[in-house]
């Protein structure tokens, strides 16, 4: 009669054990890599560009001086361009910055999609920031969301400036009937806003990161360098990437 096998069910526990771990360990670094956006350096842009991207762009603003809007439209390094650009409009309810209605028209000349933003002052009554900025800024048919660009308190506490800046963002939807745009960076977005603001597009500043930006909810656009070169363009520019491709990118612009 031949033997039994007899098993070491310990030994059988411990390999199982082991695979599971490694198993687990692979996904992890799965995960990690997933999250790694691949930069190249370009000299042309003086930065390292997040090439996983296909959608790249600026903002700009007076600092950046009296841009020239055709070589912004004709530059193109290993086929990346830039597809749009955030053009300060507004700071609370007096100031338009001097630059904006050049840039705007440029912008709109040059065929490179425009999208306006509004620096919300917290002391100031919203209402009126809404107000002033749709008094300055005309939105058309290819053009971006208006863009609430809200990255300080004050003294406020957070659930006066939540209402506050939820004020502006109401007024300004009614008045365009399109969903504005926030602008902040990562941690100023998880402090001051948080999930009640999630059904928003979020256009976060989070620089020189190199993976996607930290925070918790999806984004739309990703500020990730203030220290690009533009042709056209003699100042240092931040620049921007769109999170999706051109179809994604076309149904954000106003219809």
């Amino acid at each position: 009669m031949p033997r039994k096998k007899t098993y070491n069910y310990n030994n059988i526990k411990l390999i199982v054990s082991a695979v599971f771990i490694v198993a687990l360990v692979i996904g992890l670094l799965q995960w990690i890599n997933s999250r790694k956006v691949k930069f190249v350096h370009y000299e042309a842009f003086g930065i390292d560009m997040p090439v996983a991207f296909s959608i790249h762009g600026i903002d700009v603003s007076r600092y950046q001086k009296k841009i020239a809007w055709q070589g912004v439209k004709e530059m193109n390094v290993a086929n990346i361009q830039l597809n749009f650009a955030f053009i300060k409009a507004t700071e609370g309810v007096t100031l338009t910055d001097k630059q904006f209605r050049y840039n705007w028209r440029q912008s709109k000349k040059h065929e490179v999609p425009r999208g306006a933003y509004h620096f919300f002052v917290p002391s100031l009554d919203p209402v009126q920031q809404a107000k002033y900025f749709i008094s300055r800024v005309k939105l058309e048919k290819g053009d971006l969301p208006p863009v609430l660009d809200a990255e300080v308190a004050g003294i406020l506490p957070v659930n006066v400036f939540r209402a506050r800046i939820q004020a502006w963002l109401d007024l300004v939807e009614a008045h365009y009937k399109v969903k504005p745009v926030i602008y902040t960076n990562a941690a100023f977005y998880e402090k001051y806003m948080g999930p009640g603001f999630n059904e928003y597009p979020l256009w976060v500043a989070h620089y020189y990161e190199r993976k996607s930006p930290r925070i918790s909810r999806p984004w739309t656009f990703w500020q990730h360098n203030d220290k690009g070169n533009v042709n056209g363009i003699d100042a240092k520019v931040d620049f921007n990437v769109f999170n999706g491709d051109i179809i994604a990118f076309n149904e954000l612009l106003i219809q």
